[in-house]
């Protein structure tokens, strides 16, 4: 066993899973992002063109169409660059999502140590159970909040575990779907506090990191000086300072997803363990076989 070896598949509280989430990240911080950025990086980067693509035409369409009485090309270039912006973020979120659950299942099959072509193989493999998975999560969540916000939150807890299960108990979409609800039964509670928890530290952090874009953008319109002016408004989004603060923002809000991703990781073995027993009975049958040696 790999020292420092942070033990996933055992009961924790919420402080536990906050902490335990954090000494992954110390303990794994090289091999980790080195195999994420190996994975991730290319759709990151995609991603990051994408967002200064759309960014430039927002504020250049808008520009053109205010100056001229036809602004249907502008329209519809907005659109597609806005329509590929969207889908290198699903992409981008799917994959890394998909990489950080699968490095967490290599991790803990190896005892600490991981596989670099099996988790590229299995994240790619499993892309579209992900994607069909996520379409599933999405509308269910969305219908929910429609309906009166609260079904919403509800059926998020449970959810938010079904990518979770998919990995680590190998189930298809639907049946990982469907299980969420069993495994979050009599713990929803619990369970959502510590998300809530979670959601609240990451949304802090969060702020930090977009606090300079929205700063800078006040400032260039005139708000903080008092002297509003409102052609910088679509001019602003074409402003080398003002696009590499929203870069910065953005991806430090998809890095601190991750962490959100390895505390639900850190909640599903938290409930699979008092449903199942699974760590228990593991460790049970490791003695067994020690003490036969």
């Amino acid at each position: 066993m790999k020292p420092n070896y942070i033990e996933f598949k055992k009961q924790r509280d919420l402080g536990e899973i906050i902490s335990d989430t954090f000494a992954f990240l110390r303990a794994e911080f090289k091999p980790f992002f080195s195999t994420f950025f190996k994975i991730v990086g290319p759709f990151l980067a995609a991603m990051i063109v994408a967002l200064v693509a759309y960014l430039y035409f927002i504020g250049n369409g808008f520009t053109f169409m205010l100056q001229n009485e036809s602004g249907a090309a502008s329209i519809a270039t907005i659109f597609v660059v806005g329509l590929v912006y969207v889908l290198s973020i699903i992409v981008l979120y799917t994959m890394s999502q998909s990489t950080v659950l699968h490095y967490i299942k290599s991790y803990t099959n190896g005892k600490g140590t991981t596989d670099f072509n099996t988790i590229r193989k299995e994240v790619y493999g499993s892309f579209w159970s992900f994607i069909g998975l996520g379409i599933m999560v999405s509308l269910s969540i969305l219908v929910g909040l429609m309906i009166c916000i609260l079904p919403g939150v509800y059926l998020y807890v449970p959810l938010a575990l079904s990518f979770s299960i998919m990995v680590f108990d190998k189930m298809g979409a639907s049946d990982s779907y469907s299980y969420s609800f069993k495994l979050v039964k009599d713990e929803w509670w619990i369970s959502f506090a510590t998300i809530f928890v979670i959601g609240i530290i990451l949304y802090i952090a969060a702020l930090a990191f977009s606090l300079p874009a929205v700063v800078y953008q006040w400032a260039k319109m005139g708000i903080l000086s008092g002297e509003v002016d409102a052609e910088n408004v679509f001019e602003m989004t074409t402003d080398p300072i003002y696009i590499l603060f929203n870069i910065i923002g953005t991806v430090a809000q998809f890095l601190l997803n991750l962490i959100s991703i390895i505390s639900l990781a850190l909640i599903y073995f938290n409930l699979n363990e008092k449903k199942n027993f699974t760590g228990t009975f593991e460790q049970i049958e490791n003695l067994g076989k020690t003490a036969e040696e």
